[in-house]
């Protein structure tokens, strides 16, 4: 494997793999102990702080390694990307990439929205469905990821 290609996947690997585990900690660990007041509001709203800061650099990172991806392996014409597997698979990886960041920003969001107050029960349950969608969406995106790694489709 080319020394440039093995660097950009393993970059890009690394910020999914991170990404997708905040999300995921967020959504089973943090979540349910806001929702049922036992964490402050303080600790909250610097976690949500960090998992939306982590999701906007993965989502860059992830945006450059993937593109210069591409290129290097040729898949930029619109043949490769709209009548092969390997390319339906590319655009589902970038439309759930757009919508994992609409997800956690969202969801990051309506987290920290009574924190001020000193509230965390309710955001928490506001943020639950947008967390949990996120969550899924996560796994997909590895699921996608390893059908493209995998190289059999």
């Amino acid at each position: 494997m080319d020394p440039e290609l093995a660097g950009l996947y393993a970059l890009h690997v690394l910020f999914a793999g991170l990404w997708t585990g905040a999300v995921v900690f967020v959504t089973w660990a943090v979540l349910p102990l806001a929702r049922d007041g036992d964490l402050d509001a303080q600790p909250l709203e610097s976690i949500a702080g960090r998992v939306k800061r982590l999701s906007r650099i993965s989502a860059v990172l992830l945006a450059l390694t993937g593109v210069r991806m591409a290129m290097v392996l040729d898949y930029t014409e619109t043949t490769v990307l709209f009548e092969t597997t390997r390319g339906y698979l590319l655009v589902g990886m970038v439309t759930l990439w757009l919508v994992l960041m609409g997800l956690v920003e969202v969801g990051a969001g309506k987290l920290t929205d009574g924190t001020g107050r000193r509230k965390v029960r309710e955001p928490a349950r506001n943020a639950r469905p947008f967390l949990l969608g996120a969550t899924v969406v996560a796994v997909l995106l590895l699921v996608d990821a390893g059908l493209l790694a995998a190289g059999t489709l």
